[in-house]
């Protein structure tokens, strides 16, 4: 069996290891030692791991690097809600934590790396190379998989249970259950390299995806201009098939 490590193991990591177990022995880590014991009780090898924004003289490499296949980094390096915030020290932590990583490896990013202008924002519009949360870990593994993620959603993330503003404003979201299977195929894949958009390709707004999850109607005129993510990349190179094409319908 395969081997998979997951750093920074919470919500979004916890949904892909329990998609590939079957298929992989999953070694994760976790900033808290609570959770330890529930990561065990899935049948995850798990370590204590922290990234603090300052450098940690003592972090060493992951003993289990070089068994690993494959390595997926959920840990954020982009700030709230993408924001380009420098976390250099976070990213020495991590390159030292992976010491001489060879495998597959994954850095999950954000949509948050392209500007708030009213257009479709495709990968080449943002070399990786220019954004400091995704070039740091090219420079030292250039087969890094950068996955550009929309707003997490599924389970109990619906936007109904936020308190929203700009309800006329495009959404940019992605169900846990599509991440889950662009991994699971690029793991197939042995996917090097890539830099993908993973994102819901349809893009209605706050208030329709609202009333939907509330089984309301929407009757009001459809914003057509706005912000918004293409996924026509990763649809045509990996021949994808979105099991939630639109955030409207995420409850269900």
């Amino acid at each position: 069996m395969k081997k998979l490590g997951i750093i920074g193991c919470g919500w979004l990591g916890t949904h892909i290891a329990e998609r590939v177990s079957d298929r992989y022995e999953i070694f994760a880590t976790t900033t808290t030692e609570s959770k330890i014991e529930d990561l065990e009780s899935k049948g995850f090898r798990t370590t204590l791991a922290c990234f603090p924004d300052e450098i940690n003289p003592e972090m060493k490499e992951w003993e289990v690097a070089s068994e690993l296949d494959a390595v997926i980094v959920t840990i954020p390096f982009s700030g709230i809600r993408g924001m380009q915030v420098s976390m250099k020290e976070r990213q020495q932590n991590l390159l030292k934590f992976l010491g001489d990583f060879k495998g597959q490896l994954f850095l999950m990013s954000s949509t948050g790396v392209y500007p708030a202008w009213d257009k479709d924002f495709v990968e080449e519009d943002q070399s990786p190379f220019e954004v400091e949360s995704e070039a740091f870990i090219l420079k030292q593994f250039l087969q890094t998989n950068i996955l550009r993620l929309a707003g997490l959603m599924g389970d109990q993330r619906l936007l109904k249970n936020y308190n929203i503003s700009q309800l006329d404003q495009l959404v940019n979201h992605i169900h846990y259950a599509d991440i889950c299977s662009v991994v699971e195929k690029m793991l197939n894949n042995q996917s090097q390299s890539k830099v993908y958009n993973v994102v819901a390709p349809i893009h209605p707004n706050k208030e329709e995806v609202i009333n939907a999850q509330k089984g309301l109607s929407y009757s009001d005129e459809r914003t057509t201009k706005g912000r918004t993510i293409s996924p026509e990349k990763l649809i045509k190179e990996l021949d994808f098939e979105f099991q939630y094409p639109d955030p409207r319908y995420f409850h269900l």
